[in-house]
C-alpha cells in the first residue's frame, strides 16, 4: 500500500468518532423516502464544517445534497443515501423483535450507514486532494435521497447531474464483504387513481360506480398478463387506498401502486404501455375515470470491470474487521434469530465458479458462521439479479463500481428488523469504515493513475455502444414523489 493511501485511511480513522455519530443520529432520525429533512441538513452541516463546498438543496429536490472540494480533473462521484423504511422500529444491539416505536420506521436496509460510510470516503479524498494541492483533482459526494421508493439518482442522470463526473463510486451494506458485479432489474413505478360514483350499496347500486372494481379488474388483466411476459419481467402491486371501510357503499374512490421491472429499459418501459392499457380498460368495464402517476422509475446497473477490479485490488489490501467476543455474542444471537435460513452459501458469485465456492465454503464454515468475517472472491459478470437500485441510472451515465462490506451478521435478510437493531452497533461501524477505506483507496488509484481510468472510460464506451446508449425510465417534467399518498 503506497505512503499516500496509508495517510488517507489513517485520516478516516482519525475522523471516525464524528463519522459514527453522523451514522448514529441518522439511525435515529429513520426519515422515510424524500422526507429526510434532518438527515440532508446534517450531512450539509457536518460537510461545510468539514470545508467542501455544499448545494442544499440540490437538482430541484428538497433533501438532496452535492458537496464538493479540489479542482481540475479527474472527477470522483461519491453516492450516499441516507432514507429509512416504514414498520421497522427496533432497539438497537438485541437480539429479538423490540420496537421502540410501535409501526415505527426503521433503517432496515442499512442507509444510515451507507452514507456516512459514503461521506468517510470522500474526506479521505479531500485529504489526499488538500495535500496535492490545486488543480489535482476533484471529489464529489451526492447526497441521495428517497432510494426506496423515489429514485433519486435516475431524476439526477435524466438531468445530466452525473457528466461532471469522470468515474463514480458507492457500496452498500450487506452481510459479506465482496466486490459486486453483474446487472440487475429496471424498474417502473406507477400509481393508478380510479375515481367513480359512491351510492347505497344495498338500495341503490344501479347509480354507483365502483373505483374498487376498476382496481380488482385491473390487478385480475395484469394477472392474466403474467403468462405473456417475458419469464425475467417482474410486476408487483399494493392497494394503497381501498377507498372506505363500509361495504355498504359503492367505493367512489380506490388507487393502487404497480411496480414493473424487466432487465432492459425498453423492456420494461414496454410492459409498462401494456398495463397501462389494462388500467384503462379496467375503468372502461367500470364505467370510472383513471389517473395515471409516474412515481419513479431506474435502470438495470452496468458493469465495469477495470473499475470493480480496482475495488478488487484495495479491498485485497484491507484489514478486515475484527470481532470481540461480545459483538460475536450479538451476531449470533440475530443469526439464530433468523427463521428461514437460505441455503444458499453467500456471497453473489459463489454459485456462478466453482473455485469461488469452495473457497466461500471453507471460510464460512459451510455456511454456519455468523459474521462473514473474509472477503469472498472477485467475480466479473453480467449476469441479471432480481433486484433493483437507481446506482444503474448512473451507471449508464459514468463508469460505476460498488462494494458490500459486512455490517449485520450471516443470514440477515434484507429490509428486516435484524439489520435495523445491528446498524448502531460497534460490528455495523466496522463495515462502514472499511467500506469508506476501500472506496478512498480506489479514488487515489484514479486520481493517480490515468491509464487505469482511461481503461474504464474505454469498456464503458464500447458497453455504451453495444447497449445502444442510456434509455432513462423517467419521463421529462416528472419529479420525485412519494409513494402512497392519495393523489
Amino acid at each position: 500500500m503506497t505512503e499516500s493511501k496509508k495517510n488517507v485511511l489513517s485520516y478516516i480513522d482519525e475522523k471516525s468518532p464524528m463519522i459514527i455519530d453522523v451514522s448514529d443520529k441518522i439511525w435515529e432520525f429513520a426519515e422515510l423516502s424524500l422526507r429526510e429533512f434532518q438527515s440532508g441538513a446534517l450531512y450539509a452541516k457536518v460537510l461545510k464544517e468539514e470545508g467542501f463546498e455544499v448545494e442544499h438543496p440540490f437538482d430541484n429536490i428538497e433533501t438532496a445534497f452535492r458537496a464538493s472540494y479540489g479542482s481540475g480533473k479527474p472527477v470522483i462521484g461519491i453516492l450516499a443515501e441516507y432514507d429509512a423504511l416504514t414498520g421497522l422500529s427496533q432497539a438497537p444491539g438485541s437480539g429479538k423483535r423490540e420496537e421502540l416505536v410501535a409501526n415505527g420506521n426503521g433503517h432496515g436496509c442499512g442507509h444510515n450507514l451507507l452514507g456516512a460510510g459514503a461521506m468517510a470516503a470522500a474526506l479521505g479524498i479531500k485529504k489526499y486532494l488538500e495535500e496535492k494541492g490545486e488543480g489535482s483533482g476533484k471529489v464529489i459526494l451526492y447526497g441521495c435521497p428517497g432510494e426506496e421508493g423515489a429514485a433519486t439518482k435516475a431524476f439526477m442522470a435524466r438531468d445530466g447531474v452525473f457528466a461532471e463526473c469522470d468515474a463514480a463510486l458507492t457500496w452498500h451494506p450487506g452481510n459479506v464483504n465482496q466486490v459486486t458485479s453483474g446487472t440487475c432489474n429496471t424498474c417502473i413505478q406507477t400509481e393508478y387513481k380510479f375515481t367513480g360514483v359512491a351510492s347505497h350499496a344495498a338500495g341503490a347500486p344501479e347509480f354507483g360506480r365502483s373505483a374498487l372494481d376498476a382496481v380488482e379488474l385491473m390487478n385480475i388483466g395484469v394477472q392474466f398478463l403474467r403468462e405473456h411476459m417475458p419469464s425475467t419481467a417482474r410486476i408487483h402491486y399494493s392497494i394503497t387506498d381501498p377507498g372506505g371501510d363500509s361495504p355498504n357503499v359503492v367505493q367512489p374512490r380506490a388507487q393502487v401502486l404497480y411496480m414493473v421491472r424487466s432487465i432492459w429499459a425498453r423492456d420494461a418501459i414496454a410492459l409498462q404501455e401494456r398495463v397501462d392499457r389494462i388500467a384503462q380498460a379496467a375503468a372502461m368495464m367500470t364505467d370510472t375515470v383513471m389517473e395515471k402517476k409516474f412515481i419513479d422509475g431506474c435502470s438495470n446497473t452496468v458493469p465495469n470491470k477495470v473499475l470493480e477490479t480496482l475495488l478488487w485490488e484495495n479491498f485485497n489490501e484491507a484489514d478486515m474487521p475484527v470481532y470481540t467476543d461480545e459483538e460475536m455474542k450479538l451476531a449470533k444471537a440475530l443469526y439464530d434469530s433468523v427463521e428461514v435460513k437460505n441455503k444458499e452459501l453467500p456471497g453473489a458469485a459463489t454459485s456462478e465458479d466453482q473455485a469461488v465456492y469452495e473457497y466461500v465454503d471453507e471460510k464460512s464454515c459451510h455456511g454456519t458462521k455468523a459474521m462473514n468475517d473474509f472477503l469472498i472472491p472477485y467475480l466479473y459478470s453480467e449476469k441479471p439479479r432480481m433486484g433493483s437500485t437507481d446506482v444503474g441510472d448512473v451507471s449508464w451515465c459514468v463508469p460505476t463500481a460498488q462494494i458490500n462490506t459486512a455490517t449485520y451478521p450471516a443470514q440477515a435478510p434484507g429490509h428486516s428488523w435484524q439489520n435495523v437493531s445491528c446498524g448502531k452497533t460497534s460490528i455495523a461501524h466496522k463495515g462502514m469504515l472499511l467500506a469508506g477505506k476501500v472506496l478512498a483507496a480506489a479514488a487515489i488509484d484514479l486520481l493517480e493513475k490515468p491509464e487505469v481510468l482511461a481503461a474504464a472510460k474505454e469498456e464503458f464506451e464500447k458497453k455504451m455502444k453495444r447497449y445502444q446508449g442510456y434509455f432513462c425510465p423517467v419521463p421529462e417534467g416528472a419529479v420525485p414523489v412519494v409513494p402512497g399518498e392519495k393523489m
